[in-house]
């Protein structure tokens, strides 16, 4: 291995003080980095010299990847670990010029968010044991996420003040602290109206342990995700049913700005997103239902 190589090694371990793991993958990342220059002839395996890499070896490595097939995701970790290395030699010296900097990352595209179907989220309502404060308390939370659609943190801050249930609504603060009104559906306000003639203890939070204390972001997502895994949906979690919110809105024929505004979101670039889950689902419908849909 170059000793150039080694050098970013040891500052990876001792100054950067990375995982085992993450050293591993970034001096692979670098040997295969290595194994393509060789093979277009820019360097030689006894001779190396960084100086004379520019952008146009670093562009050509990635389009080998592209044509073997690696994903976009495993492209731009390499393309940073590039960016890294020379840097790393840019600082001590080595080189004059990071050649990686001049290399646009790929675009990757962002997943779709998941969510559950129709029956899903019926069946999920049944699973909370009523006859429990705890069960009520549980089946109040996934009312109300799938209800109005609102973040793990709103539903966490909610205090009781922020309850207007004989008007159907709810305050919540989202990101900045920023206060939104969000409609919220009469099963939810039954779900929270029984959950509360039963809590034992009442505090400022509306969602509270046995101790009336305000559940904080991990119990309310381990409490969700408990009633996933029980609809067989081990990696969904209460955002899912923020997705799952929307998407059943706009398949009910909910104008996307309302959905918007219901969620929160500043820009509606972030609400198209659910657009293409909405036409994935129309596809669907078209596939079943229409006479010629194949010839």
């Amino acid at each position: 291995m170059d000793d150039s190589i080694q050098d970013f090694g040891r500052h990876l371990t001792v100054e950067r003080n990375v995982s085992p793991h993450t050293l591993r993958n970034y001096l692979s990342d670098l040997s295969h980095f290595r194994v393509y220059l060789v093979s277009k002839s820019i360097c030689s395996l006894e001779s190396y010299d960084p100086e004379k890499i520019d952008y146009l070896a670093i562009r050509g490595f990635l389009a080998a990847l592209r044509q073997k097939g690696l994903r976009k995701v495993t492209i731009a970790r390499k393309l940073t670990v590039l960016r890294s290395y020379f840097e790393f030699l840019l600082q001590n010296g080595r080189i004059t010029l990071n050649p990686a900097k001049q290399v646009a990352s790929p675009k990757l595209e962002k997943p779709l968010p998941g969510c559950l179907t129709v029956d899903q989220a019926c069946a999920l309502m049944h699973l909370p044991k009523a006859e429990q404060w705890r069960g009520l308390r549980d089946l109040a939370i996934l009312e109300t996420f799938y209800s109005t659609g609102i973040r793990l943190s709103e539903l966490v801050g909610l205090d009781d003040a922020d309850l207007h249930l004989n008007s159907g609504v709810l305050r919540v603060f989202g990101k900045g602290r920023k206060e939104r009104i969000v409609p919220i559906g009469s099963r939810a306000i039954e779900a929270i109206q029984s959950y509360l003639k039963v809590r034992p203890v009442s505090g400022k939070g509306v969602f509270l342990n046995y101790r009336g204390k305000r559940l904080t972001d991990r119990s309310v997502r381990r409490i969700v995700k408990q009633y996933l895994n029980q609809i067989d949906r081990p990696g969904a979690s209460p955002h899912t049913l923020r997705h799952s919110f929307a998407t059943h809105l706009l398949e009910g024929g909910a104008d996307l700005r309302a959905v918007q505004e219901l969620l929160g979101h500043v820009s509606l670039s972030t609400t198209q997103r659910y657009t293409h889950l909405q036409i994935d689902h129309l596809m669907e419908v078209y596939d079943q239902a229409h006479p010629r849909k194949s010839g």
